[in-house]
């Protein structure tokens, strides 16, 4: 999937283990910023890359400028559940926030309900986006997911304090 961005001509593709240090580099200031991912801000890249890296049926992929193959930005998606659960995928992005604003998220999602349809998942459920990242929810709600509950104050966000989680949803 090719995408042209407003600075950038960028690909979606599949990750390989040569594009660890790029999506760790993407990774890396989001998780320790602590204030739109639910994983702990002290991550290591070991524990980062085990959760992050996915296999088949599941996905990790990556936004490349096709200038220079530098990652602009990352998603994966796999099984949100097992056994009786494993046809719904579960799913995350995370873009250079150098890169933010660039249509860039919208394209890893949009590469993810294509690729996760080709996989046999027959929906996408987010179990957990930050209330207060208002720039995601519109994203995602303008793609085609509804919120179908927001727990309270289910987040510590760093600056703000206990914000709700919202669990949303797309039927693929």
């Amino acid at each position: 999937m090719s995408a042209v961005s407003q600075e950038n001509s960028y690909d979606i593709r599949p990750a390989t283990d040569n594009d660890w240090p790029g999506i760790w580099s993407v990774l890396e200031p989001v998780i320790r910023e602590g204030e739109t991912f639910t994983w702990d801000r002290d991550t290591d890249e070991e524990t980062a890359k085990a959760k992050w890296m996915k296999e088949a049926p599941g996905q990790t992929f990556v936004a490349v400028r096709s200038a220079d193959g530098a990652i602009l930005g990352t998603g994966e998606f796999h099984a949100n559940q097992a056994g009786g659960g494993s046809h719904v995928a579960n799913a995350g992005y995370m873009v250079g926030a150098q890169h933010s604003g660039q249509g860039i998220a919208r394209a890893l999602c949009a590469y993810s309900l294509k690729e996760a349809k080709a996989a046999g998942f027959r929906s996408i459920q987010f179990n957990a986006v930050v209330e207060s990242n208002v720039r995601a929810v519109w994203l995602w709600q303008s793609m085609g997911f509804k919120i179908l509950a927001t727990v309270p104050e289910a987040f510590n966000h760093p600056e703000i304090g206990y914000v709700g989680l919202h669990v949303m949803y797309q039927k693929l």
